[in-house]
C-alpha cells in the first residue's frame, strides 16, 4: 500500500464523515425537540393544576417567613444556596471521554511537531525548490539537514543509501514527489519489519500489570505518569501509583497532586525512606484493592550514577520477587529537547535496566524531533508514547506514519492533493 493511501485511510481519516455525523446528531436533536413540543399541549392542564398548588404553598411559606427573624432567615438562605451548589456538583458527573478519531490524533502529531517542521521541513522545501534535479549535491545537502534535526548519523546514512537506490531503481530525475519517498523510507527504517511496537504489555484481566518508570530528574517523568494513569483510567482500568522517588524534595507531593487530579490512589512513605519498601507496600495495596495497573515512580538522581542504578536494580528485584515476570514494562522517560543527550541517557539506562520502551516528553517543544528515529535505529528500543503538549490527553501512543506525516505535513498535503487531482 502506498504512503498516500495509508495517509488517507489511516492517518487522516475522513473528517467529512465526522462532519456528517455531527449534522445527523443535530437533525436528531431537532426531531426530539419537535416531539417535545407536540406533547406540550397534552401536559398543559396538569401544569396549570401544579402551578396553582405551588402558588398556595408559596403563599403559606411567605406568611411563615414574616415570622422568622432576619438572622435565622439569612442563615436559612445561605444553607439553601449551599444545597443548590451541592446539587449542581452532583449533577455534573464525569462523562466518559469519547475515543479520539484518526483525524484528531493525526492533527495532534501535526501540531506537536510544528517547531521541528518549521525549522527542518521548511529547509527541505527550500532545498527541493532550489534543486530541480536529484543529484549528488542534493543528497549531500539533504544529509546535512537531517543531521541538524538530530535524526542521527547511522539513520541518515541508512536513509541516504535507501534514497539513492530508490531514485536509481525508479529512474527519478527531478525532485517532484521526493518528500513522499523520504517519508516512506523513514517509516520503513523505524519499523524495520516489526509490528505492534507501541502496545503496552498488559496482563490478562484479573491480573496486576506493573509499569516501572525510570529516567533522570527534570524530564517530565512524574507528569507523564499522571497522564498515563489518566489514559488507562479512561479505558476503564483501576490504577494505583507508587511514590518510589523518595530522594527528590517534593517528588512525593507532586505525584500525590497528580493522583488527586486523575483520581488514583498513591501509595507513599516519608521522604528519604527506602524506595524498595514503598514498592513492596504498593504491590500489596494494589493486590488488596484488585487494581488493574500499578505505575511506579523511581528516583532520577542519587549521589552518583552507580548508586542510582544499584537502587533501580534493588527496586526491580523486589517487584519481581512479589510478582513473577514483573515489572511488565520498564518505560524510560526522555526529554526530546535535549537532543543527542537523550540518546546518551537511553544508552546508560539500557545498560543498567531492562528498558522495554521510551516515552519521549516535550516533543512539541523542540526543533530537533528527529531524535525519535535516532533512538529507535541505534538502540532498538521502541518509542511507545510521545508528549505532544501540556494537556492531559496530549500523551499519545507513538505512530511512525503519523510522526513522519507531522514532520512533512505541509509538503505531503500538497503532494497528496496533486496525487488526487
Amino acid at each position: 500500500m502506498s504512503f498516500f493511501k495509508r495517509l488517507k485511510d489511516k492517518l487522516v481519516g475522513n473528517p467529512v464523515e465526522e462532519e456528517e455525523k455531527v449534522e445527523e446528531s443535530n437533525e436528531e436533536e431537532v426531531a426530539e425537540q419537535k416531539e417535545d413540543e407536540a406533547t406540550e399541549p397534552a401536559q398543559t392542564e396538569a401544569t396549570v393544576e401544579e402551578a396553582e398548588k405551588v402558588e398556595e404553598v408559596s403563599v403559606t411559606e411567605s406568611l411563615i417567613e414574616t415570622e422568622i427573624p432576619e438572622e435565622i432567615d439569612h442563615e436559612h438562605h445561605e444553607h439553601h444556596e449551599q444545597q443548590e451548589v451541592q446539587e449542581v456538583a452532583i449533577v455534573k458527573e464525569p462523562v466518559e471521554e469519547e475515543k479520539p478519531s484518526a483525524w484528531t490524533i493525526t492533527q495532534k502529531f501535526k501540531a506537536g511537531l510544528e517547531k521541528t517542521r518549521n525549522s527542518f521541513t521548511s529547509k527541505v522545501n527550500d532545498l527541493v525548490a532550489r534543486y530541480r534535479k536529484v543529484d549528488e549535491d542534493f543528497f549531500e545537502e539533504l544529509e546535512d539537514l537531517l543531521l541538524q534535526a538530530d535524526v542521527g548519523f547511522e539513520t541518515v546514512m541508512e536513509l541516504m543509501d535507501k534514497l539513492r537506490f530508490e531514485v536509481q531503481r525508479k529512474n527519478i530525475k527531478d525532485t517532484n514527489g521526493i518528500q513522499t519517498i523520504i517519508s516512506e523510507k523513514l517509516v520503513e527504517i523505524y519499523e524495520q519489519g516489526e509490528e505492534d511496537l507501541i502496545e503496552l504489555n498488559m496482563q490478562p484481566e484479573g491480573e496486576l500489570t506493573v509499569i516501572l518508570f525510570v529516567g533522570v530528574n527534570g524530564v517530565g517523568k512524574t507528569t507523564t505518569i499522571g497522564k498515563l494513569a489518566h489514559r488507562l483510567k479512561s479505558q476503564g482500568k483501576t490504577v494505583v501509583l507508587a511514590a518510589g522517588d523518595t530522594f527528590r524534595a517534593g517528588a512525593i507531593d507532586q505525584l500525590q497532586v497528580w493522583g488527586d487530579r486523575v483520581g488514583c490512589e498513591v501509595i507513599k512513605q516519608s521522604e528519604g525512606s527506602d524506595p524498595a519498601a514503598v514498592m513492596y507496600d504498593a504491590i500489596r495495596a494494589a493486590k488488596n484493592r484488585k487494581a488493574d495497573v500499578l505505575i511506579c515512580d523511581t528516583a532520577g538522581r542519587l549521589q552518583n550514577k552507580v548508586n542510582l542504578m544499584n537502587e533501580l536494580e534493588k527496586v526491580h528485584r523486589v517487584i519481581s520477587r512479589e510478582i513473577p515476570n514483573a515489572p511488565h514494562e520498564v518505560l524510560l522517560a526522555l526529554d526530546a529537547t535535549t537532543g543527542q543527550n537523550a540518546l546518551v541517557q537511553a544508552q546508560t539506562f539500557k545498560e543498567a535496566t531492562n528498558v522495554t520502551g521510551i516515552v519521549l516528553t516535550k516533543l512539541d517543544g523542540t526543533a530537533k524531533g528527529g531524535i525519535v528515529l535516532a533512538i529507535r535505529n541505534k538502540l532498538h528500543i521502541p518509542v511507545k508514547f510521545v508528549g505532544l503538549g501540556e494537556k492531559m490527553d496530549d500523551l499519545q501512543p507513538f505512530d511512525a506514519e503519523r510522526y513522519v506525516y507531522g514532520l512533512f505535513a505541509d509538503g505531503l498535503d500538497k503532494e497528496l492533493q496533486n496525487n488526487e487531482d
